[in-house]
């Protein structure tokens, strides 16, 4: 009775789309799944409202790239999952039109500058590699670096260009990480912070930044993940005991663009139980009816 609770579709930068996570989540035996397409709801939605889930739970979610609280000075995203949210809450969705419209235009100037670094590529061409999805972003151009011959793989492409600090690498609007948490409470759903131990500097003062960041709204961490080290995941299993916070888990999955990580196993030993699921939907719920007395 295991679950995964991140995965990536077609919506953004997955290579699967909804209905066939679900199949291929059906072949692995899972009890729930959550796709959580980084900055949309589109893939979310498609799984939740297809009405063949054939006994499989699942949950809608999101990935909202967030700018860094100050607590937290690392470049790039600062990623919040967000669990059980209203697909149709118009703040939110307008934040995430914002990002996916940053996405979009970040996407042409990150080719100009691979041009002037001497590779001819063309967004079109990344666009028919990736069959037209609606997110396209750096792995796709990274793939097609790969095709091309450029680099060996996507984190060569990445490492040497398409990362933080590298020559092709273009910065983006990203919403308040104050802001993304009380969206996602606002539409109904529990703020998540994702995989810890690669967002977070090892040196950090976890329990001095859990602090803010409950007070901002964090309901839970992401404990389970492929990257995640043994001691790693005990650490961030006793802080969410600490701070009353829920646990969650998922293998990351995008399909082919990291084909090292399986649906629900991750690298292999990925094993996120389904009590992690029970305890999310009771806190849903909780939340629901708490909301229901306030406003009856």
């Amino acid at each position: 009775m295991n679950i995964d609770l991140h995965i990536h579709s077609t919506a953004s930068d997955g290579t699967l789309r909804p209905l066939e996570i679900l199949a291929s989540a059906h072949r692995f035996n899972l009890a729930a799944i959550a796709i959580t397409d980084h900055d949309t709801l589109a893939g979310s939605r498609e799984l939740l409202e297809s009405g063949s889930l054939g006994g499989m739970k699942a949950i809608s979610g999101v990935e909202i790239s967030a700018a860094p609280p100050p607590l937290c000075p690392r470049q790039g995203s600062f990623h919040v999952l967000g669990y059980g949210i209203a697909f149709d809450h118009p703040r939110l969705n307008r934040a995430l039109e914002k990002l996916q419209s940053a996405r979009q235009d970040r996407n042409p100037k990150i080719i100009q500058r691979l041009n002037s670094l001497g590779f001819p590529l063309d967004i079109n061409e990344v666009s028919a590699l990736a069959g037209g999805v609606d997110g396209l972003g750096r792995p796709h151009i990274a793939r097609l670096m790969k095709r091309k011959g450029y680099v060996a793989s996507i984190e060569e492409a990445f490492d040497r260009y398409l990362g933080h600090g590298k020559p092709a690498y273009v910065d983006k609007f990203r919403v308040a990480c104050e802001e993304a948490m009380g969206l996602i409470r606002e539409a109904g759903g529990i703020p998540v912070l994702a995989h810890p131990g690669v967002t977070l500097d090892a040196a950090i003062d976890l329990d001095r930044l859990l602090t803010a960041l409950v007070d901002m709204g964090l309901g839970g961490i992401e404990v389970y993940y492929p990257a995640h080290h043994p001691a790693q995941t005990a650490r961030f299993a006793a802080a969410a005991r600490r701070y009353g916070l829920l646990m969650t888990g998922g293998s990351d999955f995008h399909g082919s663009l990291k084909p090292e990580i399986q649906l629900g196993t991750g690298a292999g030993d990925l094993a996120v139980p389904f009590a992690l699921f029970a305890a999310l939907e009771a806190a849903l719920d909780a939340q629901r009816l708490q909301a229901a007395g306030t406003y009856r």
